[in-house]
């Protein structure tokens, strides 16, 4: 059987983008069981309430909802565990230090599969006031409102 090639995006924190100034992004690998892999290929999972911290030398993923196979038995794993990110140790330095600096978290973007390897990209983030939020919400309407008016304009 030919290996997986490519990536397979499992789930997008759309909302991350919308709550937070993404002022840096990694790409780190996940320490999973097997129920929770079988589970990921289903393309179940949800970011919403995920976030990352550094404890010592290690970086943990916490409150990423997996949910639990299906057809799993006993070993099946528990949903809202706490998971192991595989990062090299300048990135958990630089993430702690900036971390630490204050006003910046961690937290998911996506959860994909890179060639046959489920991958969560984090981003360091600073929270958005609510004008933040309003001015991006007009921004992006009055692009909407040009790109229409431009389709209609060349028919």
């Amino acid at each position: 059987m030919p290996r997986e090639t490519g990536r397979k995006v499992i789930a997008q924190n759309k909302r991350a983008r919308h709550d937070y100034h993404i002022e840096d992004t990694f790409e780190a690998g996940l320490v999973l069981q097997g129920t929770e892999v079988k589970s990921l290929r289903e393309g179940r999972a949800s970011l919403v309430d995920g976030y990352a911290s550094i404890d010592g030398d290690e970086a943990w993923l916490l409150n990423v909802h997996i949910p639990e196979y299906a057809q799993g038995t006993w070993t099946n794993h528990a949903a809202r565990r706490k998971r192991k990110l595989l990062l090299h140790r300048k990135e958990i330095d630089k993430l702690a230090v900036k971390t630490k600096e204050g006003g910046l978290t961690i937290i998911p973007l996506s959860l994909y599969f890179k060639d046959g390897r489920a991958k969560v990209e984090i981003g360091l983030a600073r929270g958005k006031k609510d004008w933040d939020k309003r001015q991006s919400l007009a921004e992006q309407q009055a692009k909407r409102e040009m790109a229409r008016a431009l389709r209609y304009r060349n028919r």
